[in-house]
């Protein structure tokens, strides 16, 4: 092909790739009852955008709405804790333990007036903490933790190693002064190729499997300073000689460090004075930072401002001065960036620390600002009002001892235990699954009072299952609390098939919200006439056109076969297409406890609600059927639109935890880009045969090809034998739960499933 007519090919394609389709009968009258449809332009793409400027606007709106959470110290330390994923129990100990070899001696360094040791000490499980402690030689005017940034090692802020300037060795300038410090080690930016196939930072490879079992990097992290403040608080209390209270415990952090001791200081209220330099300042843009700062729901309580009021009144001292300079551009990996914020947004946040905390608890907060030519990590006079009354000192120079650390080893210990720690979770997560969702023949309650999931009839399950629904809508997937707006109802003809006709839809959702899709009407419709509609889900990247016409490998049509076969079909565009465009809709709508699934459940309650109102639609009759992230969408949106009579996964249904959080099955999303995929704490509450319980009792099926690359037939076969057993043995409706599987690759195949639309739409052999 000449090379000018292949620009012009690719033009007139890109031209097409929209919504205005070569078939469009521009001079056809729109459906009764809606007005004209005349936007032009790509219809998806513009959704995409009006829901990236409805989240921005809803992040914004956060910090108002957090005024309703003020006051509540033990709940919201009690949230806060259970959105970082702080809930294994810390494992008791009496002592450090001192790191040591044949060849390496357990003390690292020494200088004038303190040793440096090399430790380790237990937390949760299998998981330790390890790093540095100094100790001076005479008792301890404070018990410190001191946290460097994710890029810099213990070492480097103790004087062991090269890298940062004297005055910014906090670790050390605190033992210089006195103070028992404990530096622990934390999990590096360091890149790594994972399963061959991305390239990630251990802190995003650990937070995704954490993620979506309900734990958390930085949980698993804050476990570990927390495991030092009660090894400072039984070494304090078992000193016969002074009282626990005399020796106080400060917590100061630089950047990844900072955000620790933030937090930390929130949650535990034994922690004295706290010290965060290089992190304080405003989180809506949190969703451009790092993914491994992801926190579900942190905005809807918690900003910088709101944290810092659950420190006061003690002691806080915020060191204003340079952040960490971080730019995140892996392949696969969450593109991210870290930089030092205007003056003008620190001050807007530190004007709302001092709107919500009252001048005497004010009283304990210091900020200290670095001159513009001081590049020290924490500032001198924050380390001072962190000190009190005690000096700050300078000695001589630190000397290392014997071999020293084998850092990149430690490294790799500490993201291997996380890394076991997780998978150990992941085996344990179907009987935590099991007690939350205690299925039984009986309402009686558990003994802690929580709910059961009482099958000992239709009407009896329906009514026990309402309190999960709540659960899976307002925990997991995220409910906007908001009014949709009336339907605004456009259309044009885009279809004019021999046996039916297409119409573009588009239906107002919220601001900027909008619904739109392909209605498929067959031409035999007669007049008064009901039938039921097959809503078709397209999966990933795709548009409703793709499952209309065209033959795509994955869709064959099959909106337009259901329509051929008597259904009236409905294709919509789901919000999941534009590569990173729809990607960081996930990482905006997260912090402020949102999904996707927040947006698109209520975009398919209003195609619902305005098919109901359509003369030709048996509104009793409406059914979902999805491919791939259609799929995915045929487990979360149907159990939240009621209105679905019926739900089909095709080329999605799985061990789905297994399928996020496995860092050892070839089919896990670990390996993947697709970093939006995970969800916070499904491995407690959630997996597939969860989801299909909330869409139970209505009828349910799956369609799997067994060369479908998305997963293994035994673990769907695993997953599925869960909710077959709900259904035929426990609701005694074994004919409403099918699945079928065939020799074939990730498609649509239409055969047993056509059947099973055709038996349940269709009883009376319509």
């Amino acid at each position: 092909m000449p090379k000018a007519v292949l620009v012009l090919f690719v033009s007139l394609s890109v031209l097409l790739s929209g919504s205005a389709f070569a078939q469009s009968s521009l001079d056809a009258p729109p459906l009764p009852g809606t007005e004209p449809l005349t936007a032009d332009g790509d219809l998806a793409a513009q959704m995409v955008a009006g829901a990236d400027a409805f989240l921005l606007r809803e992040l914004e709106r956060s910090v108002a709405r957090r005024a309703e959470y003020r006051n509540r110290d033990e709940s919201n330390r009690q949230r806060l804790a259970h959105i970082l994923g702080v809930r294994d129990p810390r494992l008791s100990f009496d002592a450090l333990e001192l790191v040591a070899t044949t060849a390496r001696s357990h003390e690292v360094g020494q200088a004038a007036g303190y040793k440096i040791f090399a430790v380790r000490w237990p937390v949760i499980r299998n998981v330790h903490g390890e790093g540095l402690l100094l100790v001076p030689d005479a008792p301890p005017v404070a018990n410190a933790i001191a946290i460097p940034d994710a890029d810099q090692t213990p070492e480097m802020i103790c004087g062991l190693e090269p890298g940062l300037s004297r005055e910014s060795q906090f670790a050390r300038r605190l033992a210089e002064s006195g103070c028992r410090v404990l530096v622990p080690t934390l999990i590096s930016r360091e890149v790594h190729r994972r399963g061959g196939r991305v390239d990630l930072t251990n802190r995003e490879y650990l937070y995704r499997s954490g993620f979506v079992l309900g734990r958390h990097l930085i949980g698993f992290e804050l476990q570990k300073i927390l495991a030092g403040v009660d090894w400072y608080e039984r070494e304090s209390q078992g000193n016969a000689g002074q009282e626990a209270s005399a020796i106080p415990t400060a917590v100061v952090g630089y950047g990844e460090g900072g955000m620790l001791a933030l937090y930390a200081a929130a949650l535990d209220p034994r922690i004295d004075r706290t010290c965060v330099a290089g992190y304080f300042g405003p989180r809506e843009t949190l969703w451009q930072q790092p993914i491994s700062r992801n926190v579900f729901g942190l905005l809807e309580r918690f900003g910088d401002a709101e944290l810092a009021a659950m420190v006061l009144p003690r002691k806080l001292v915020l060191s204003i001065g340079p952040y960490p300079n971080v730019q995140i551009n892996g392949t696969g990996a969450a593109q991210a960036r870290l930089g030092t914020p205007s003056a003008h947004e620190v001050q807007g946040e530190l004007e709302r620390l001092r709107g919500i905390v009252d001048a005497e608890n004010l009283s304990a907060l210091v900020v200290s600002t670095n001159d513009t030519e001081n590049t020290t990590l924490v500032s001198q006079a924050a380390l001072q009002s962190l000190l009190n009354d005690t000096p700050l000192a300078s000695h001589g120079d630190v000397r290392p001892l014997g071999l020293g650390i084998d850092t990149a080893e430690r490294q790799r210990r500490q993201v291997r235990e996380i890394e076991q720690h997780n998978q150990w979770l992941l085996g344990e997560s179907p009987y935590v699954r099991q007690d939350f969702m205690n299925i039984g023949r009986t309402s009686r309650d558990h003994a802690d009072g929580r709910n059961r999931l009482d099958t000992s009839s239709i009407e009896a399950y329906q009514k026990s299952i309402e309190p999960f629904r709540d659960t899976f809508r307002e925990e997991i997937i995220g409910h906007f609390d908001l009014q949709p707006l009336p339907f605004n109802a456009r259309s044009r003809k885009v279809y004019d098939d021999e046996t039916w006709e297409g119409y573009e839809v588009v239906l107002d959702v919220f601001p900027d919200v909008f619904a739109y899709g392909i209605l498929c009407l067959p031409k035999d419709l007669m007049p008064g006439e009901k039938r039921p509609v097959v809503v078709c889900q397209h999966g990933l990247e795709g548009r409703p056109r793709d499952v209309v016409t065209g033959d795509h490998r994955a869709y064959h049509d099959f909106a337009s076969k259901l329509a051929e076969r008597g259904y009236i079909t409905f294709a919509p565009q789901n919000l999941y297409i534009g590569k990173d465009k729809f990607r960081t809709l996930q990482r905006k709508a997260n912090p402020i406890g949102k999904t996707l699934f927040s947006l698109m459940v209520p975009q398919h309650q209003q195609i619902v609600d305005w098919l109901q109102t359509q003369p030709f639609v048996d509104g009793q009759r409406i059914a979902f059927y999805g491919l791939s992230y259609g799929g995915k969408s045929a487990m979360r949106i149907p159990p939240l639109v009621p209105d679905y009579c019926l739900s089909i996964c095709s080329a999605d249904f799985n061990e789905w935890v297994g399928k996020n959080a496995s860092t050892r099955s070839p089919y896990s999303y670990v390996w993947t880009g697709e970093y939006e995929i995970f969800e916070f704490d499904l491995g407690s509450t959630f997996n597939y045969a969860e989801m299909a319980a909330l869409i139970a009792p209505r009828p349910f099926m799956v369609e799997r090809g067994h060369f479908d690359g998305v997963g293994s037939d035994e673990d769907v076969a695993y997953e599925f034998a869960k909710v077959r057993h709900l259904y035929a043995a426990r609701l005694d409706l074994p004919e409403r739960c099918e699945i079928e599987t065939f020799v074939g690759p990730h498609t649509i195949h239409g055969q047993g499933t056509f059947e099973f639309l055709d038996k349940h739409l269709k009883p009376n052999g319509e």
